[in-house]
């Protein structure tokens, strides 16, 4: 099972390629994620590659779950892009025999409370699809990730989130106040063996169904609690890096949706100002990120050939030429927002003011026409187009200081080592507040979250590999760092068991409660959990390259090619 999640840094590599498109929209959008030999039968899954079946619709999810449940037929939901890079989508039990269910047609509106602001959901909702249905209401979603290509139920089963530590924060699950699970059953009820559980505020229970990791059994709708719309006004401020580290609590603490990126080989740091206005405020302005446009293979093509060439003749120095020149057409383009003020030019100015629903994300690229490839997503598998590994890890605030100090000291030693991740957009810091969600943060948080080159051969060391080595351990282990669930390398997911603690546990009894067979569960699940014996970190030749696991010898590495296991 191929993985790669979406990140704003994963296609910055193509920020140029903008330049040479029009202004109207057009690309090949992705293909499905799971390949069919035969009809639904013989199939592969995948992340946001491959072709897809027909998905289920609400009445066949209890068929479906039925059946399995009468096989004891170990099933995984995916949904219609599946962005996450663990293989939290993989069924367990033997290979080839398990149960994929779709929720590609599980994408409608079931309900709408206007008096209370709640509006219930199917769970193969896309995010595009939820915002815009919210606001033909008057409604909007205060805080959900950045890119549009997920799922209700996807973001719930992985705990994404935006930028927030104000009010619940910017975990959408926070604003769940209902949800349904369809799971299996051992006795029949009206022939079948399943049945739906409703959770509401108030029921224990749903602390473990609003981060679930798909292992509780099937969402298949979600009651959120919404607000009336409101419109953001963004602007991007450029600073050197010195002393930043210390003023980012307060920042944290003073700006309802910013965020921090942060590009330590050039000292420069970028403050997100982004505040919540009226919605009377004038201003029809747009996010469409950059990386997230419709790119043109042929240049994607050729960028990935350009970083593979620096690699392959460890030209760091290359790298930071790149990584200049980007970053600062980025920041000249306003990084892809849009003001919509009638000008021929889509930016012409700080601040930025739009509806909430046109400025929180964005992924223009996944709904344009096809166009046979000529332009895609700049890291679809159909072309050789970007391939990336991805770090992201939530550091308790009053800890983000001492981190980014330790980072600066690298930094300091060897400052080309990190031009690299400059090229996907830094360390991108977001904020996200304590949860009471069993699998949610365990403390108010800045989520780092760091993209950089994977190379297609697994036996190949990255340039400048030990220094984000070192980074990843120090967030993980030294500054008790959780990890992102539908991001992160093996690695990431060491002892993760043991942070949750008592929250962990009651996460666990509530598996045992719904799905006491385990046939929502898989060899990942359990091993990031910790559960049956199994460990998300396997030893062997190279596997330190690839973050499978943390080197004890030198043939973790590879010492053929000057990559040894040494400590610091």
């Amino acid at each position: 099972m191929k993985a790669a999640e979406v990140s704003m840094g994963s296609a910055l590599l193509v920020l140029l390629t903008t330049l040479l498109l029009c202004r109207e929209a057009r690309a090949s959008p992705p293909a499905s994620v799971v390949k069919c030999s035969s009809g639904n039968k013989n199939c592969t899954v995948s992340n946001s590659y491959g072709a897809f079946p027909t998905g289920a619709s609400a009445g066949e999810l209890f068929l479906a779950v039925s059946n399995a449940s009468i096989k004891k037929q170990h099933m995984k939901v995916v949904t219609v892009y599946s962005h996450s890079i663990p293989k939290l989508s993989c069924p367990g039990g033997p290979a080839g025999a398990g149960l994929v269910i779709s929720t590609e047609r599980l994408n409608k509106v079931v309900s709408v409370d206007l008096s209370t602001n709640q509006m219930t959901f199917q769970a193969g909702i896309t995010l595009r699809q939820l915002l815009d249905a919210a606001a033909a209401r008057g409604l909007a979603l205060p805080y959900t990730p950045y890119w549009q290509g997920v799922t209700l139920g996807g973001m719930l089963g992985t705990g994404s989130h935006g930028s927030s530590l104000f009010g619940k924060g910017s975990a959408v699950h926070e604003r769940v106040v209902g949800l349904r699970l369809i799971i299996p059953t051992s006795d029949p009820i009206n022939g079948l063996y399943a049945k739906a559980i409703d959770l509401v505020e108030g029921d224990e229970d749903l602390l473990a169904a609003k981060v679930s990791l798909g292992v509780l059994g099937v969402v298949s709708q979600v009651t959120l609690q919404l607000e009336p719309m409101f419109k953001r006004s963004i602007t991007n401020r450029v600073q050197k890096d010195v002393g930043f580290e210390h003023n980012i609590p307060t920042f944290a603490a003073s700006t309802e949706f910013g965020d921090i990126i942060w590009y330590p080989a050039q000292s420069k740091v970028v403050y997100r100002d982004d505040i919540r206005l009226p919605v009377s405020i004038p201003g029809k302005a747009k996010n469409d990120f950059t990386g997230f446009q419709p790119q043109i293979s042929l240049v994607v093509a050729g960028i990935r050939g350009t970083e593979e060439l620096l690699e392959l003749t460890d030209n760091s120095d290359g790298k930071c030429l790149v990584s200049k020149l980007q970053v600062a057409t980025l920041l000249e383009t306003g990084s892809g927002l849009k003001n919509n003020d009638g000008s021929i030019i889509d930016f012409t100015g700080y601040p930025v003011i739009g509806n909430q629903s046109d400025m929180q994300t964005s992924g223009s690229c996944l709904f344009s026409k096809d166009d046979s490839l000529f332009t895609v997503c700049a890291w679809d598998p159909r072309i050789s187009g970007l391939f990336y590994h991805q770090t992201t890890i939530s550091i308790p605030v009053t800890e983000i200081t001492s981190f980014i100090a330790d980072v600066k000291k690298l930094r300091d030693l060897r400052p080309s080592a990190l031009c690299g991740i400059e090229l996907y957009y830094g360390f991108l810091m977001r904020f996200v507040r304590n949860s009471t969600a069993y699998l949610g943060k365990t403390s108010d948080s800045v989520d780092v979250d760091i993209t950089y080159y994977r190379s297609r051969k697994p036996d190949t060391p990255r340039l400048d590999e030990d220094v984000l080595e070192e980074i990843e351990q120090l967030a993980l282990f030294k500054y008790n760092g959780m990890p992102h669930w539908g991001k992160n390398r093996n690695v990431g997911f060491l002892t993760v068991r043991e942070r949750l603690g008592e929250k962990g546990d009651k996460f666990v009894a509530a598996m045992a409660k719904y799905d006491k067979d385990g046939l929502f569960s898989s060899d990942w699940t359990d091993a990031i959990l910790g559960l049956r014996g199994k460990s998300p970190v396997t030893t062997g030749k190279g596997c330190a390259l690839e973050g499978l696991c943390i080197c004890a010898f030198d043939e973790h590495c590879a010492p053929s090619k000057g990559y040894y296991c040494k400590p610091g």
